[in-house]
């Protein structure tokens, strides 16, 4: 009787113990693989030296790492893990080591756009910023540059407008901010990736160290009408609904992160490090409990988030704030002149006083 209920154990634990061995095998694999996807990218875009030896390194990386899969699931239940999975985590541990010794730098040879950074000085209300971009563009690769010093009364300050543009699907803009001030100056923040001389952007590669970031402050008729003008991007401009008093805060943080930027140096994330997640990072200085949202990641759909947080001008549908908002026809129009950001701003809510609720 005993010796019957000892087989029967045995029997009902072996199905366990199976399902036990799958569920961590499967697990360990999702591991490898998703380490192995990882070091596969970060090797084709940092591994130094010439191409040919850069791909043979991501090609034995991937050798590598598919042994170890094979090997996985090869092991017999109570079996170590010896072997192949073993190099494999040896593998990564010498190639994470290798990772945290790539830093950022501010001292490259520059793409021209992005060649200087801002730098700010502030006595009281008046604030000096150095090195202010209005570049005369003509194409993406036929440009005048210019750098301009530039003072501004805090005092004055009395708007700030959020600017999308729109390059790869809804889903994706690139989001910036111009302040206004009373006397009719006005200024464009816009963190940026800062592309070394002939490199061309990646989203993929600015999740693994291929740029630094850099903020940039420059003139509406530089940075707005290359993107509505030169690129052909859809660009948006809504005015935000910021009380006066915290509009100060709101510029001071942007220049006390390009100066944070100027002393040390910082990489461009496309996902956690970008021209949104500064935005809402300043934003909730402001406003502390701004919750977590999906938009912050998709940043085509942050104007909506703001509308839903009351960030935008009151009184109108998102629908209509969208259709107003779209400038490219009025920037066309309006080309180099003195007056763009006015004509850019015709019929815009919260800009254009004859337009109301």
């Amino acid at each position: 009787m005993v010796q019957l209920q000892s087989h029967a154990g045995e029997a009902l634990a072996g199905p366990h113990i199976a399902w036990y061995v799958y569920v961590l095998r499967s697990c360990l694999a999702l591991v490898v693989l998703g380490a192995c996807a990882w070091g596969a990218m970060a090797l084709t875009y940092r591994c130094p030296g010439p191409g040919f030896v850069r791909y043979g390194v991501v090609a034995l990386w991937v050798l590598l790492g598919i042994a170890a899969l094979l090997a996985l699931w090869r092991v017999r239940a109570g079996a170590s893990l010896k072997g192949w999975p073993l190099a494999f985590t040896f593998a990564m541990i010498l190639l994470l080591g290798w990772w945290q010794t790539i830093r950022p730098s501010n001292d490259r040879e520059w793409a021209a756009d992005v060649a200087e950074m801002l730098d700010s000085r502030q006595d009281g209300t008046h604030v000096t910023l150095h090195n202010v971009r209005n570049f005369a563009w003509r194409s993406e690769t036929d440009f005048t540059p210019r750098w301009e010093t530039r003072e501004y009364d805090l005092d004055k300050l009395v708007s700030a407008d959020l600017v999308l543009s729109y390059w790869m699907g809804p889903a994706i803009a690139h989001t910036l901010v111009s302040f206004g001030f009373s006397d009719g100056r006005r200024v464009v923040f816009s963190i940026e990736i800062r592309k070394k001389r002939g490199q061309k952007f990646s989203a993929i590669g600015g999740f693994f160290k291929d740029f630094e970031a850099t903020l940039v402050a420059a003139d509406e008729r530089d940075i707005l009408r290359v993107r509505s003008n030169v690129r052909g991007e859809t660009v948006y401009l809504y005015r935000l609904n910021i009380p006066p008093a915290q509009l100060r805060r709101v510029f001071v943080a942007y220049l006390e992160r390009a100066a944070e930027l100027r002393r040390e140096p910082a990489w461009y994330n496309t996902l956690t490090s970008n021209c949104t997640t500064i935005v809402f990072e300043i934003a909730r200085l402001i406003a502390p409990g701004l919750p977590l949202d999906y938009r912050l990641l998709l940043s085509g759909y942050f104007a909506e988030y703001a509308f839903d947080q009351g960030g935008l001008t009151p009184g109108f549908t998102y629908a209509e704030l969208q259709a107003r908002g779209n400038f490219v026809a009025r920037a066309l129009a309006a080309g180099d002149a003195p007056d763009f950001s006015a004509q850019i701003r015709q019929g815009v809510p919260g800009d254009d006083p004859r337009v109301t609720p």
